[in-house]
């Protein structure tokens, strides 16, 4: 009831704030229509450029906010479309242009970079846009920008650029087909549309439309195209089969297996794609950086398969979808019978296939569906007297789906609505979550109101039911900052079968105040100071949990050295309910006062470097935590950089559950030093090559010198009879060594060599000598793989077949190709 009264008071506040004034000005340019396919080249010699409206006055964005452009980067922006696309030649004076920065990198990386960009909106609602970048070594980025969730880097489109360094300036050329954006079927298109140049020498950034740093998110500050008529727009559909092969070696066993099958893109409509998965095959994408986990909580590791990181920007509203849950470990333990072992358990679920369904309607209606399908998975068990084996079912044939609703309105506003719902076979768990959220922001982009509600239920054998829910507001514009807001969750809820729960049974107060500079002053280019509070209190049966303030700074000169530092302490101690695994136990945790400081170099240069020091001190003994970060690169050429870090985290006298006896929780005081270390270095052929060596070490040792037993009112009691072993070493290594060749639009070659190496010892190991030795006695996996996957469109095949072979080689991007002799 609480909640819902918020939530009806910030509706009110809305309505009342919607009579403002919107006051944000926006540029307009009127583009030309051409008959010809230009070649893109970064040469602007076709004779219609001479014709083309020009988008001029760029203003400065960072670091001074609003200044004009100066005559010696005087940046011309021409615009042309056709059939096929719109077209963007940018041409940016430059009084040096032997210095300007032109690092190779791999597609979607930029690094010591001028580069050019050019944000659409094909609905023109000022909240998302689609990037595309284009650096000055001609290497390519391109992201899906929302207002609520910034920069989706893991959007790939297919679409061309060229870029030419000249005597005074340097030219970007860029051709977007149709088939990349979203519009509304209608005769005569209006756009969104912003454009940006990246000085980077000085580190200053320049935009057509000034985007007003004072207030409110950048999507709102774009311009707009006219002019856009009769556009024939193509069918989006394309399709990208692949091929891989995997050559392994583990623990002197090798297997040699080859793998085919397809992903697919349709375009339902103008606002609407379909993503279809066919027979998966993840076995390149990045290893986890994987840890030795003592907390009460998994650790959230990054989704990093391609299908599941690319155009999610709908299914991530609420938190409710966590993708790594279609495909992780199976749900069931195996009960042993007599004499049975467990032979073989699966660390995952194979995917036998995934479908996506997203777009948005140019009333501003978002709807994404997402389905995904495993596959029966078993366990082996052996009878130790008989010898017999047998299968056990342990994840059932599963149906994971997740269904968005997500309308916008105003310039910066929404209202969504989530379901996520797994459905399993036979007498396995059933789940399902469903989450309504209210996002208002006032049409003058000052304040910001919010409020949400959530509910889970779990079935297995009984029905759980359990709710979250939030409300708060917000300063968004000026000097000045601030927010406050309530967030509760009781104990039954549950979103593990398709989300991440973490922390449940609490009520959170949290409020903010920051001070920041808008434009550079003094000696500094930007200051940045956050004052935080939280106070938190267990839900059922009511308890106090914590109270915390936080500071945290960070500034930058002109000289563009950053630093920065701050402090945190909970002066009241914790009781903390998660540390005992125990539903209504808690455990007392002494007062701590945590301070941290950082710096880095200027990253423009060759040799630049990061450090930062952390240390939390609790009132207890000597017990407190150091982290140690030291993050050096250097940049040899623009071809080859190197990358490197070393964390080191060292607890003294730590606390923390060990385990559980009957009704007794044991608790033990520990050491643990942890240290990660970490090798990155690419070498870039060309704008369409890549060798890139990744390589992680993670040691973590744990020793343990006491042993309590927990109190009810949340003590520690020492247990002087308590002797069982928890000491622990556990180390992860990680080799991967890939070449990459875009040898083609959309289309990609990769052959990686893969080595993984992992140890757990129920020791404490503090030699490193010895621990390496150690280490390396382990078996060891090694793997050598190749991928080819071939982007296919529609349109360029009709043309294989031989039907409207004219009108393919004047209006595809692939007959752009096929008329200037260029090959694929």
């Amino acid at each position: 009831m609480r909640l819902t009264t918020i939530i009806i008071l910030l509706v009110c506040v809305q309505l009342v704030t919607a009579q403002e004034t919107d006051t944000i000005p926006r540029k307009k340019i009127n583009v030309l229509r051409i008959d010809q396919v230009p070649k893109i080249d970064g040469v602007l010699d076709e004779a219609f450029w001479l014709d083309a409206p020009i988008a001029d006055k760029f203003v400065e964005r960072t670091p001074n906010n609003g200044r004009p452009i100066p005559d010696s980067l005087k940046t011309e922006v021409k615009i042309v479309y056709n059939d096929l696309g719109i077209y963007f030649g940018a041409i940016m004076n430059d009084p040096s242009p032997e210095k300007i920065a032109k690092e190779l990198t791999e597609r979607d990386q930029i690094g010591y970079d001028d580069f050019f960009f050019v944000l659409l909106n094909g609905y023109n609602d000022r909240q998302q846009s689609f990037e595309f970048v284009v650096t000055a070594a001609g290497v390519q980025w391109d992201s899906k920008m929302t207002s609520d969730n910034g920069e989706d880097k893991s959007w790939n489109a297919v679409w061309e650029s060229g870029v030419k360094i000249n005597e005074d300036h340097w030219v970007a050329e860029i051709f977007i087909p149709y088939s990349q954006l979203r519009f509304p079927e209608k005769e005569v298109q209006t756009w969104g549309l912003n454009m940006e140049r990246e000085f980077k020498r000085a580190n200053t950034r320049y935009s057509w439309n000034h985007v007003d740093n004072s207030k409110g998110s950048y999507s709102i500050y774009d311009g707009e195209i006219h002019n856009i008529k009769n556009i024939d727009a193509p069918t989006r559909l394309s399709f990208q089969p692949y091929f891989s092969t995997y050559a392994t070696s583990f623990d002197g066993e090798s297997d040699v297996s080859f793998n085919g099958g397809m992903d697919l893109k349709y375009g339902i409509t103008d606002g609407f794609t379909l993503d279809m998965i066919l027979i998966p095959d993840f076995g390149q994408t990045k290893f986890d950086e994987r840890v030795l986990n003592l907390s009460a909580f998994e650790v959230q590791y990054d989704e990093q398969r391609p299908f599941f990181t690319e155009g999610t920007e709908l299914f991530n509203k609420g938190n409710l979808f966590y993708s790594r849950r279609v495909g992780n470990a199976p749900i069931s333990e195996v009960q042993l019978e007599g004499n049975e072992e467990l032979t073989y358990y699966p660390q995952t679920v194979d995917l036998l296939n995934a479908v996506k369904v997203s777009g948005r309607t140019d009333k501003g209606l978002g709807i994404g569906f997402f389905n995904g399908i495993t596959e029966r998975t078993y366990a082996d068990v052996r009878d130790t007297v008989s010898n017999e084996t047998r299968d056990v079912m342990v994840e059932p044939l599963a149906n994971y789906n997740v269904f968005v609703l997500d309308q916008r309105f105003g310039d910066n506003s929404s209202v969504s609505l989530v379901n996520t719902n797994v459905t399993r076979e036979g007498n396995f768990r059933d789940a399902n979550a469903t989450g309504l959220y209210l996002d208002l922001t006032n049409k003058k982009n000052t304040m910001r109101y919010w409020g949400r509600a959530e509910g889970s239920w779990v079935m297995n054998g009984e029905t759980k039911f359990g709710t979250e829910g939030g409300a708060g507001l917000s300063k968004i514009s000026g000097k000045h900052r601030m927010s406050g807001e309530i967030n509760l969750r009781t104990k039954d809820y549950n979103i593990d079968d398709l989300g991440y729960t973490g922390r449940t049974n609490y009520i959170n107060y949290y409020g903010y105040y920051g001070y920041r500079y808008l434009k550079p002053k003094g000696n500094l280019n930007n200051l940045f100071l956050n004052f935080n509070l939280n106070y938190t209190r267990r839900l059922e049966p009511d308890l106090y949990s914590y109270f915390e303030f936080n500071f945290n700074s960070s500034f930058t000169t002109k000289k563009f050295l950053s630093f920065g530092g701050g402090f945190e302490t909970m002066p009241f101690g914790e009781n903390d309910i998660y540390e005992p695994r125990q539903e209504g136990r808690y455990v007392k945790v002494p007062s701590y006062y945590d301070g941290w400081a950082w710096f880095n170099t200027d990253f423009r240069k060759k040799f630049a470097f990061e450090i930062v020091y952390d240390w939390y001190v609790y009132s207890e003994g000597w017990r407190d935590e150091k982290n140690i970060g030291f993050f050096p690169r250097y940049r040899f050429s623009d071809k080859w950089k190197l990358f490197l870090s070393t964390d080191i985290i060292l607890n003294n006298e730590d606390r923390g559950y060990v385990n559980n006896l009957e009704d007794d929780i044991i608790f033990g005081q520990r050491d643990r030093n942890t240290i990660i270390n970490a090798i990155e270095s690419q070498y870039i052929f060309n704008n369409k090559a890549a060798l890139n060596l990744s390589f992680r070490h993670y040691y973590s040792e744990v020793s343990y010198q006491r042993f309590f037993t927990l109190a009810d009112n949340g003590d520690l009691l020492e247990n002087p009879g308590y002797d069982m072993n928890h000491n622990t070493t556990f180390n992860n290594w990680n080799i991967d060594l890939r070449f990459s060749w875009w040898f083609a639009p959309g289309s990609q070659l990769t052959l990686l060599y893969r080595n993984v190496i992992e140890s757990y010892q129920e020791e404490s190991i503090r030699s490193f000598d010895r621990n390496f030795d150690v280490l390396f006695d382990q078996p060891q996996l090694h793997s050598l793989s190749l991928r080819v996957t071939y982007f296919l469109d529609y349109n360029r095949m009709k043309n294989w077949f031989g039907r409207n072979t004219k009108k393919i080689d004047e209006h595809s991007m692939y007959g752009n190709y096929k008329k200037h002799g260029r090959r694929l």
